[in-house]
């Protein structure tokens, strides 16, 4: 089974190597969607959950959001496509989330880049 929990942040970026208006400073107000897959618990302050939703929540802000949000992605992740700042943002993750299983990122309202578990040597 797998819980989702949804976040949003604001940044800004350039990228470098685009042909296009990407190549110019603009910003997005990034959604961000991460899975965590595993059994329901049997035992403890989480049982009959996969994870406790606050946990999440609190992972993910302290090692992500917070790093992200009103920043320019550029100080932070070097040529910051919708991609790669996926990427960084599993890095992050998976060391205090071992359970991650997938991550959503939506750069607008009609792009996003999905990176699983799977995907993953």
């Amino acid at each position: 089974m797998q819980i989702r929990k949804r976040f949003s942040f604001e940044a800004a970026h350039v990228l470098p190597f685009h042909p296009g208006k990407c190549a110019r400073p603009h910003g997005h107000s990034y959604r961000l969607e991460v899975g965590v897959r595993g059994p329901l618990r049997d035992d403890g302050p989480a049982r009959g959950m996969i994870e406790d939703f606050d946990t999440v929540k609190e992972l993910v802000r302290r090692e992500a959001i917070d790093a992200l949000d009103h920043r320019s992605l550029n100080d932070v992740i070097e040529n910051p496509t919708c991609e790669r700042i996926a990427l960084w943002i599993w890095q992050r993750l998976l060391p205090v989330l071992p359970s991650l299983d997938e991550l959503v990122l939506w750069e607008t309202a009609t792009s996003c880049a999905v990176l699983r578990k799977a995907d993953l040597p």
